[in-house]
């Protein structure tokens, strides 16, 4: 695996080592049998049962997040799901594995910290558009700046639901809440600007009605090596409900996907996406509510994880590639 791979973990070819010791007495070196793993299944990746309200958009989320697991075959033990605090983030509740629900606003950190410190497991963050555009906002900045390596999936409700209906950063103006009772007067927050600019290098939009495009997300951003944030609409039905109606087909809505460029030199491909222009990305940030779903941007720019571990490795080498506690001990003793 290289340093620049963020690990998948595919069950087709992982397997369990167990090491079995030869108990002759010539003192035959030990052998080590390959044992198949078993196959990923939903069972064994769910752990209690969703607290969310009934129709909640958020179910689909986990879902397709169970399915792209699945699909994957990831190993069981390198899956770490995390998030903050708000209704989505209840989600390592519902995922077997390891995972944490931190405190609110300060997720991006405590998985950015796991990423760097395990570049082998796959790092998944969930959360709301509190915890992510609000008291996370400046964590969420600095998680994309540095490129860290994990996947960040925003279910964005466009209001605070677990404090029963308060005005959140992406509410739309008017919105009439506990806060705002006259309707709110601030302008909301434009993820998708707001992402491009503080320089995440995978910047993807979906809707929680839309399954497959969901999973199709998930996983795209998955392969992407660096920080990469999914935008996903996903309905209140408690305290918002149809705020996303204009958006689902099966309501009447349109749900308009992005066309990328696929650079065949056809007239055609003149007006497709470039997922690579930052200034298109704005651009299609811009178009009125419900606006277009898919990649809106895509960077192929060195992650913190390897520019990290290449640091560490010269570092290393210039001490004689001594043990961490060898390094310590050195420390204490010019402390003599």
């Amino acid at each position: 695996m290289s340093d620049e791979t963020k690990p998948n973990g595919s069950g087709d070819t992982s397997s369990v080592a167990a090491a079995v010791s030869a108990a002759d007495a010539g003192g035959t070196p030990a052998t080590t049998i390959e044992i198949p793993r078993e196959k990923l299944t939903k069972k064994a990746i769910t752990a209690d049962h969703p607290t969310w309200c009934p129709g909640c958009g958020d179910f689909a989320v986990l879902a397709s997040f169970y399915k792209v697991l699945e699909k994957r075959n990831l190993d069981h033990e390198k899956i770490v799901t995390l998030a903050g605090i708000g209704c989505s983030s209840r989600f390592p509740y519902f995922v077997n594995g390891h995972g944490a629900h931190f405190i609110h606003g300060r997720a991006v950190p405590l998985a950015s910290g796991i990423s760097l410190a395990r570049p082998d497991l796959n790092v998944f963050l969930f959360g709301g558009d509190g915890d992510g555009f609000s008291i996370g906002g400046n964590h969420l900045n600095h998680g994309a700046r540095k490129n860290v390596n994990l996947v960040y999936f925003i279910m964005d409700n466009f209001v605070y639901g677990l404090t029963k209906k308060q005005t959140s950063p992406t509410s739309p103006i008017g919105f009439k809440s506990k806060t705002d009772p006259t309707g709110a007067i601030d302008q909301p927050v434009n993820p998708m600007k707001q992402l491009v600019s503080a320089g995440a290098t995978f910047i993807a939009r979906t809707h929680a009605t839309q399954v497959k495009h969901m999973m199709e997300m998930i996983e795209r951003a998955f392969d992407h090596q660096g920080f990469s944030v999914i935008e996903c609409l996903s309905e209140c039905v408690e305290f918002y409900p149809d705020v996303f109606d204009p958006a689902d087909p099966r309501k009447g809505g349109s749900f308009e996907l992005i066309q990328e460029k696929k650079w065949d030199n056809t007239p055609e491909d003149e007006l497709r996406h470039d997922v690579t222009d930052e200034l298109a990305a704005y651009k299609l940030a811009q178009l009125p509510f419900p606006g277009v779903f898919g990649v809106f941007y895509q960077s192929d720019r060195p992650t913190k994880n390897a520019l990290e571990k290449k640091w560490i490795e010269t570092t290393r080498a210039k001490t004689g590639n001594a043990s961490d506690l060898e390094l310590l001990q050195k420390t204490f003793d010019r402390m003599k």
